[in-house]
């Protein structure tokens, strides 16, 4: 008995199902022609035609009860029962019946039942396809969805186990690319009609522009007939296998929205000799067959039957000379598919028959053909692995599964009734992650209204240098974009949070770079820095100048009651003050740290221990004028020397060792501005800087009290007030220091202590000098040692005074200080 292989499918008069039937056909008189595959063995076939779960299951029941006749030859061995069922075309009939013909061990191989479902071995034991699962189509369709940047998607689908597992695993795996669904909804098209309309209201009110549809074409269909009644366009359709390539979809109204759709779909083959084999199709082949009655009377447009409504088919027709889709060779996508089942059943049989399976086994042990059982050809089908004539190789998984490879293809335009389409891509789920999916370099046709990639997000893309913030209650598509903070960056587009910035650099102005952060310090650059630089020379000037009228009139008695020495040491100390505050300006520098501060404090101290040494002598002087006071003697030129180098050697002490024990030295300040690095002088040790700070002070302190107890003395040969101004300036100066120092910030402290010396200095210079000068150039005539005398005699002289004394030691006292 030769074996005999049944197919189920599901009839409505479809050109596809009807050339799929063929293609089947085709397959197995193919098989039957050849030498090298089941020789001296003839396939036989029987196909149902029933619509509907209960005539579907009541075909299956009746194939798996027993055979009943052969339509190839009426000789057919027949089995028992059949080795394969092939069939149905969709998953929800497939599962209806697989699940129940299992139990027999019978198998069941799709050629487009795509639900992942059908893979649970345990629920369907015997189910095989040759269509990958629709797990890898709905993981390829969200990275689809990602590539193209389409973040804010609609979700469609049938209201059946194919559509529900397909959007579902669609769904999760689109989460997973970070996605969002904007809806999810299903229907059936034997639904009631207020369910489109539901669907057509809730698609028109979405801000989604881009619409995934895993559905049947009977669905899209309807869907897009309705959405062209109410002129809903600018749609982007992302398809499922079951209808992106399917040419009945040109027939309807709303054909031209579909135009840009992309989709998955199987690779598509050749098949050499179909072609010629679908045109040879004739209704005397089969003369019992009524659908095949049907097509041919629906191609040609007449009856092969006495009928008044149309004329008899005159016997000359021929497919040849017709264009259809069922004659049309060049997508063979899905018909590829029911060829390799075909041709995986017949190699299972051959290997049964040939021992193939089992290289260890003798020809005794090999099967006939009356003892195979289907069981058998289901454990052999789980193990074949051949190559196609295409060149394709085919193998089935543990789940019964065919390998996951897809083209991802393009609706472009329909011509005469059929959608043209174009491979743009290819998905192939046995190769790494991140290489599964790729994509040709072709022009791609989109939705109408759209010049390029169509847009569909919930929120624009956040920029560089902001972050995404998700919008409450809203999925995490939709957010809004907050600048990132100062100090903290975002360097890429649609950023979740903002990267702080290393601790030297700062975020630019546009939040998107680090950049090394601003350096301050007090530059000779800068407006602030000019200007305290100028007044330090500008105070030089000045000293030097009060220093040459000095020296010029040096001989004159003002210059000479003023104790000559000490003035022009004191200018000179001036002039060091002035020239120390430079030192101040620029980039802080180890040695610069350590020289502005001990500089300043040295050059500080020898100014007031000068102006104290000049306090000091004219109090000696006046005191010497009492009767029987010899004190002069005790503080003349070399007690003046020895004081002033004293006073100056105790400040070079301490500033030995403050650079000893811790010096100055230049630090980042990083903590006062955030935006900003201050580069200053750390103290070292605040220690030596206050104690530094704190003699000079003192000194300060006792030449001010010195010069205000002797403020009321002959103000005509002494210059106790003078003193008195000017120590009175210079305290008030570096009291008013104190607190400006501790509270200024940056560059501005450095400021501060230039403003301090300088002000300090102008004090000194202009309250004890500019006086004399204004005499000594503008009013000679008090500049005379006799005027300075009378006016001191007449002034000074008490009653109890010798007044010959008091000329003799006022003239000691010109003698000494000249």
């Amino acid at each position: 008995m030769d074996p005999c292989i049944y197919a189920t499918d599901h009839w409505g008069f479809s050109f596809r199902e009807f050339k799929l039937a063929h293609t089947m056909m085709f397959a197995i008189d193919e098989i039957n022609k050849a030498t090298d595959i089941l020789p001296g063995v003839t396939l036989g076939y029987m196909i149902y035609n029933k619509c509907g779960s209960t005539d579907i299951l009541r075909a299956a029941m009746t194939l798996v009860n027993g055979v009943e006749k052969s339509q190839i030859s009426e000789n057919c061995t027949k089995p028992q029962t059949v080795q394969a069922i092939i069939g149905h075309s969709g998953s929800t009939p497939t599962m209806s019946f697989a699940r129940i013909v299992g139990r027999f061990y019978i198998p069941v191989i799709s050629h487009f039942a795509t639900c992942a479902c059908l893979s649970n071995r345990k629920e369907y034991p015997s189910f095989f396809r040759t269509i990958p699962s629709d797990y890898h189509q709905s993981r390829a369709l969200a990275q689809l969805v990602r590539h193209f940047g389409w973040m804010w998607v609609g979700a469609l689908s049938n209201k059946n186990d194919y559509g529900i597992n397909g959007i579902t695993t669609f769904i999760t795996a689109a989460h997973e690319e970070g996605v969002c669904i904007e809806y999810t909804e299903a229907f059936e098209s034997t639904g009631p009609y207020n369910e489109i309309l539901r669907i057509v209201n809730i698609i028109k009110s979405s801000t989604s522009k881009v619409i995934m549809a895993f559905m049947s074409h009977r669905e899209i269909k309807m869907l897009v007939e309705e959405l062209y009644r109410q002129n809903i366009t600018g749609l982007q359709w992302i398809g499922s296998d079951a209808w992106i390539t399917d040419d009945s979809l040109a027939d309807g109204p709303g054909h031209t929205l579909l135009v840009g759709s992309v989709g998955f779909t199987v690779r598509n083959a050749q098949i050499p000799g179909l072609g010629p084999f679908l045109r040879e199709v004739h209704p005397s082949q089969f003369p019992n067959s009524t659908f095949l009655r049907e097509f041919w009377e629906y191609v040609f447009d007449c009856s092969l039957t006495q009928s008044k409504v149309k004329m008899s088919c005159n016997g000359s027709e021929h497919l040849r000379d017709v264009q259809n889709s069922f004659t049309d060779v060049t997508d063979l996508r899905i018909s590829d598919n029911i060829y390799k089942a075909v041709y995986a059943v017949a190699h299972a049989i051959d290997n049964l028959l040939s021992c193939e399976q089992n290289k260890s086994s003798t020809s005794n042990a090999c099967l006939k053909l009356n003892q195979i059982k289907p069981w058998q050809v289901l454990n052999v089908l789980q193990l074949v692995n051949f190559t196609t004539p295409s060149g394709e190789n085919f193998f089935f998984d543990n789940n019964g599964d065919s390998p996951a490879k897809y083209e991802l293809i393009n609706l472009q335009s329909v011509n005469k009734g059929k959608m043209k389409v174009q491979t743009i891509g290819y998905y192939d789920a046995s190769l790494p992650k991140g290489q599964r999916f790729s994509m040709n370099n072709v022009l791609i046709v989109w939705r109408e209204e759209s010049n390029g990639v169509p847009v569909s997000v919930c929120s624009e893309s956040c920029p560089s240098g902001t972050r995404k913030a998700v919008q409450k209650g809203r999925p995490v598509c939709c957010y809004d974009c907050i600048p990132c903070p100062p100090g903290e960056i975002s360097n890429r587009t649609d950023s979740i949070a903002c990267l702080k910035c290393p601790f030297a650099q700062w975020s630019n102005t546009r939040g998107d770079a680090c950049i090394p952060k601003e350096v301050e310090f007090l530059s000779y650059d800068e407006i602030m820095g000019i200007l305290l630089a100028l007044f330090s020379l500008v105070g030089v000037f000045f000293t030097i100048v009060t220093m040459l009228i000095f020296y010029t009139y040096r001989s004159t008695p003002i210059v000479r009651a003023n104790n000559s020495e000490l003035s022009f040491l004191l200018l000179f100390s001036l002039t060091l003050c002035f020239l120390c505050s430079l030192t101040f300006i620029g980039r802080p520098t180890e040695w610069s740290c350590m020289l502005r501060h001990t500089a300043f404090g040295i050059t500080f101290v020898l100014c007031i221990s000068c102006v104290l040494g000049k306090t000091i002598v004219v109090i000696m002087a006046l005191k010497a004028t009492l009767p029987g006071s010899n004190v002069m003697k005790w503080f003349g030129p070399v007690q003046q020397r020895l004081t002033v180098l004293a006073f100056t050697l105790i400040q070079v002490l301490i500033c030995v060792l403050w650079l000893t024990v811790s010096p100055p030295f230049p630090f980042m300040n990083l903590n006062h501005y955030q935006d900003k690095i201050i580069l200053e002088c750390n103290l070292g040790s605040a220690v030596g800087f206050w104690a530094v700070l704190g003699y000079i002070g003192l000194l300060a302190v006792i030449c001010f009290v010195l010069a205000f107890l002797a403020r009321k003395l002959p103000d005509n040969f002494n210059e106790a007030k003078l003193i008195t101004f000017s120590m009175l300036i210079f305290c008030a100066v570096w009291i008013s220091f104190i607190p400006a120092y501790v509270s200024s910030p940056g560059k501005f402290i450095v400021a501060v202590e230039i403003f301090a010396i300088l002000g300090s200095s102008y004090g000194l210079l202009f309250c004890i000098f500019l006086p004399k000068c204004y005499i000594i150039l503008l009013r000679p005539e008090f500049n005379t040692k006799k005027l300075k005398t009378r006016n001191a005699f007449v002034k000074a002289t008490p009653t109890t005074w010798n007044k010959t004394l008091l000329y003799k030691t006022l003239s000691e006292v010109y003698r000494l200080k000249g």
